[in-house]
């Protein structure tokens, strides 16, 4: 026999169990209190999606908001005002994780690139996210985004480089995992319709794919959340309470692991919804208006 009090259901979050909502919510406060890892930036205001012109202004409320709370950001552009996210960030005391947004424009691709290039050139950049989720939206060839890459690479030796997908493309997209400095794995239990109870334990072995995938590089959690309100997909169900629940345990988990894990998102923003239901809307620590939720 092999039983320790302490191990009982140690991998699903102990955590949490039997915890009332208030508990839960002192302890979320507690966590986000004593600071965690990172935070990916939403810096759309209502009214404002991708394509609108971000402003200082803007950026800079919302990075002065999540500032006590964290050391890192994650942002996913380089144009349209998103170049202005990692200056201000390093103004500020943050590391940064500074993404080129790519997609099916050839144009726009050109421009971020030159601009994460120019920005980690700067010291703006800690590391080099290049594209978010192409290969998942099919956006590129896995040979344009390789292309891409390696073309990051070259011009700024020195800075990690990697690419942004969800965890099992690292497994299958073999050229694209040798050429990333770093392995970047968005890992989301909800997104595969996991219920609750068996979201840490779903996350863990999606990151340890990444891990096996990676062979020894660098691993990060480059998005993981779970929606505070929505309609449940498939076992996954969206409200409050597990909201909270999610973002203690993949805290918790991480700080004793000493994972690094970005944690999506910082504000609810209305525009998501547009592509992910009414769910899309609700991922946010702060709701829109920039107050805090929990």
């Amino acid at each position: 026999m092999s039983y320790r009090s302490e191990k009982l259901m140690s991998l699903t979050g102990l955590e949490i169990l039997g915890k009332s909502p208030s508990e839960l919510q002192g302890l979320f406060n507690k966590l986000l209190d004593r600071g965690i890892h990172g935070l990916c930036i939403s810096p759309y205001e209502e009214g404002q999606q991708p394509g609108d012109q971000l402003t200082e202004k803007q950026i800079t409320r919302r990075l002065d908001i999540i500032k006590p709370h964290t050391n890192w950001i994650r942002s996913f552009s380089c144009t349209e005002g998103n170049e202005l996210i990692p200056k201000i960030a390093k103004e500020k005391g943050f590391s940064t994780l500074v993404g080129a947004w790519l997609g099916t424009d050839a144009d726009i691709n050109r421009r971020e690139v030159e601009n994460v290039v120019k920005l980690a050139k700067e010291g703006l950049a800690d590391i080099v996210a290049v594209g978010n989720e192409v290969l998942y939206r099919g956006d590129l060839s896995e040979q344009e985004l390789l292309e891409f890459i390696l073309q990051v690479k070259q011009e700024i030796p020195g800075i990690p480089v990697g690419y942004v997908d969800a965890y099992y493309e690292f497994e299958f997209r073999q050229e694209i995992t040798d050429a990333c400095d770093v392995i970047l794995a968005n890992c989301y239990p909800f997104w595969e319709g996991c219920n609750l109870d068996y979201s840490l334990l779903y996350m863990k072995d999606m990151y340890n794919r990444a891990v096996r995938a990676g062979k020894g590089k660098r691993v990060i959690i480059t998005e993981t959340g779970w929606p505070s309100a929505g309609e449940l997909f498939h076992g996954a169900q969206p409200s409050y309470e597990n909201a909270l629940k999610y973002f203690i345990n993949a805290q918790e988990w991480s700080k004793a692991e000493d994972i690094e894990l970005f944690y999506f998102s910082s504000f609810d923003e209305s525009w998501k919804t547009e592509s992910e239901g009414d769910v899309g809307s609700t991922w946010g620590l702060w709701d829109k208006n920039e107050q805090f939720k929990f």
